[in-house]
């Protein structure tokens, strides 16, 4: 695999990135991984050829460049490359499986219909994958940049070390071949890598700050609507009892209505035949008989 098929794979998870993340990207490509084909190669070279020390005992010099370099920097560069732009992939193969799950839903259900409302955002388990791999490049950079500094003691790279291991005779001093630019190439790829850190912390953080606004904002909309129901339900009661309210009212001038009109017959009859009467005994025994 070329570099340019290997860019293009994770260009892909572009579509599914923040702002972070692209930066991400592109300082791997353009201050990781151009740097290390174009200039950190050339200037590591055979570092065994350029490495000398002032003695002829046979094997005093491989020894002692194993000792101090157990394992090259451009090398382990090489491997922190390879390892860090890996949980990418777990992306790229999660989208890949959406896509597919997306193709035989619309083949069974029709061009139409849709299995995601949105292929190109992160939600559900897409969203999880993304985290899990920012968390997976996050720790695969700060253990490389702890190997690093555990395997020489610390960035700096010096002109001179001094070597007393056997089979050399003596202390001998080795001479480490363009020591000032080693250094100057480990220090900006040690920066390179702690900014990738840095971007990576500031995805996760705004990840799961959006995520944690994202529910806050449902449920208000949630106990907005249970409390739009609530009220919906007590306007609803209480236009239920004034309707009652009005029933009782009516009923009552029905009944006032009834014993006003039996008032006025009895004393229509009772005109006809000059008869006083008491109209409450009246309507109470009208109310009796009935």
């Amino acid at each position: 695999m070329d570099w340019k098929t290997f860019q293009n794979l994770l260009s892909g998870v572009n579509k599914y990135s923040t702002a972070f993340g692209r930066i991400w990207l592109s300082v791997v490509f353009v201050f990781r991984v151009m740097v290390y084909v174009v200039a950190a190669e050339r200037v590591w070279g055979d570092e065994q050829k350029d490495f000398d020390c002032n003695t002829k005992q046979p094997g005093c010099a491989n020894v002692c460049y194993d000792h101090f370099f157990p394992i090259s920097h451009i090398r382990l560069w090489a491997l922190q490359l390879i390892f860090v732009t890996c949980p990418s992939f777990m992306v790229v193969m999660h989208v890949a499986y959406r896509d597919e799950r997306e193709r035989k839903y619309r083949a069974k259900h029709g061009e139409d219909s849709k299995l995601y409302n949105n292929t190109g955002k992160k939600h559900g388990g897409l969203w999880w994958t993304y985290l899990l791999s920012l968390f997976v490049k996050t720790g695969i950079e700060v253990s490389f940049l702890y190997i690093l500094h555990r395997i020489y003691d610390s960035f700096y790279l010096p002109r001179l070390v001094k070597c007393d291991v056997s089979p050399c005779p003596n202390v001998v001093d080795c001479y480490i071949g363009h020591p000032t630019e080693k250094k100057v190439f480990t220090y900006f790829m040690v920066g390179a890598s702690a900014l990738c850190i840095v971007l990576n912390i500031c995805e996760i953080i705004y990840l799961i700050s959006k995520r944690i606004a994202r529910c806050v904002n449902k449920m208000k909309r949630r106990h907005q609507h249970v409390a739009v129901r609530y009220d919906d339900y007590n306007n609803d009661n209480s236009y239920n009892n004034y309707n009652m309210s009005l029933t009782r009212q009516e009923k009552k001038k029905q009944k006032l209505s009834f014993a006003d009109t039996w008032r006025r017959f009895i004393d229509q009859c009772m005109e006809h035949i000059n008869i006083g009467v008491d109209h409450d005994a009246a309507l109470s025994l009208l109310g009796s008989g009935r």
